[in-house]
């Protein structure tokens, strides 16, 4: 039984960068000591990359009127093919290090119930990554020479005890709002979300929108509505800065004093669900505000 299980359900593989960053994102997982990897879905290639890796491959799975695979399927894969104490969904374009796995020792040895996240580094890497000895110092060094730290909206990677997220709503993957439930939930449940971002880094290959209507990002669409709903609206959705935990050193510790985290709560007191009134147009000016001081990356 391995410690950790990562599960994703992946992008088919037939955009070249598609296949380049998640041949990279996977291999990374399978490099991880004491851990196993599950790739949920039948598009093409994710069987030949789960025979290539050694990872287990589920190809059935839920979908939506659109064909997307749904989340509440895919965390019921990744439970079900797994007996790991601690699971971590990640999306299938993020490399993950020995950070991750020492973080969730850490958490795991200090409390029962918990949700890690954390924010991630934005990176390009149009090749295959060489994942000869001392590739992640070679790839942290590269971060720190040309990545971009994003905004924490942004959340790539969930990981809890396998008892938990056995039942979720039934978003569709990969489009908004479902993330930000998971942070939700695990603060109005457990009471606790824990922000790794000190501790673990995570990077996220760029890549463009070519599989979504006009290449650009899904937010606005009608499936990301869809998610706000089932969701149960703007008062459930969460970003990384709301979780009222921090992992610094090793310890589980209240979130650091931040200006920028005072910012963040005054905007979800106004927001609406009605995007009007000054409470909405005040909420925005907060939100904006909060753009240059949540990107500056935190040590």
């Amino acid at each position: 039984m391995s410690f950790l299980t990562i599960f994703s359900a992946p992008k088919p593989f037939t955009n070249p960068h598609i296949n380049v960053i998640q041949h990279n994102a996977i291999q990374s997982w399978t490099r991880l000591a004491d851990t196993s990897v599950v790739l949920v879905g039948d598009e093409a290639g994710i069987g030949e990359a789960a025979q290539e890796f050694g990872a287990k491959h589920v190809p059935e799975v839920a979908r939506d009127e659109k064909g997307v695979p749904t989340v509440r399927s895919v965390m019921a894969q990744g439970h079900a093919l797994s007996d790991s104490p601690v699971l971590c969904y990640a999306n299938a374009d993020m490399i993950l290090m020995s950070d991750l796995l020492r973080a969730a020792h850490q958490v795991t040895a200090q409390v029962r119930d918990f949700l890690m996240v954390g924010q991630r580094w934005d990176l390009n890497i149009p090749e295959p990554l060489d994942f000869s000895a001392g590739w992640e110092e070679r790839l942290r060094a590269e971060v720190a020479r040309r990545g971009k730290f994003y905004n924490p909206w942004g959340i790539d990677y969930f990981v809890f005890p396998r008892h938990l997220y056995t039942e979720v709503p039934n978003f569709t993957i990969g489009r908004p709002a479902w993330d930000n439930w998971m942070v939700y939930h695990a603060l109005s449940t457990w009471k606790l979300a824990l922000d790794a971002t000190r501790s673990v880094l995570v990077v996220h290959q760029t890549h463009d929108y070519y599989h979504l209507p006009g290449n650009r990002p899904p937010y606005g669409s009608e499936v990301a509505k869809s998610n706000l709903a089932k969701a149960g609206g703007r008062k459930n959705v969460r970003h990384i800065m709301d979780a009222n935990k921090e992992l610094i050193d090793g310890k589980i510790c209240p979130p650091r004093s931040r200006f920028v985290r005072l910012l963040r709560l005054l905007e979800r007191s106004l927001l609406t669900e009605e995007e009007a009134g000054w409470r909405w147009r005040l909420a925005i000016v907060l939100s904006n505000w909060q753009r240059p001081l949540a990107t500056r990356p935190r040590r």
